[in-house]
């Protein structure tokens, strides 16, 4: 989930957050965020923190998924050799 129009995601704010950096800072820190839009997470965070976590295991849960399918699919066997023949 995307803050506002920005490519800046819901976890990366709550995880900034959650590390004590203040609303401002966060949006000092990803300058294509609005201030207002930093507190509006926060604040939706601090009054849904249950389901913000259960959204947030999930997302986890479907990344790993994810990447072990790809690594499934495609085995990272020989890719530093191969990336460092490229030089």
């Amino acid at each position: 989930m995307r803050v506002g129009a920005t490519r800046v995601t819901l976890d990366t704010v709550v995880a900034a957050f959650q590390i004590g950096l203040s609303a401002e800072a966060i949006a000092e820190r990803y300058p294509t965020l609005a201030l207002g839009d930093v507190y509006a997470v926060i604040a939706f965070y601090l009054r849904h923190g249950a389901e913000v976590q259960a959204y947030l295991a999930y997302r986890q849960q479907n990344a790993s998924r994810v990447r072990a399918a790809n690594q499934s699919k495609h085995p990272p066997v020989g890719v530093k050799e191969r990336l460092l023949s490229r030089q």
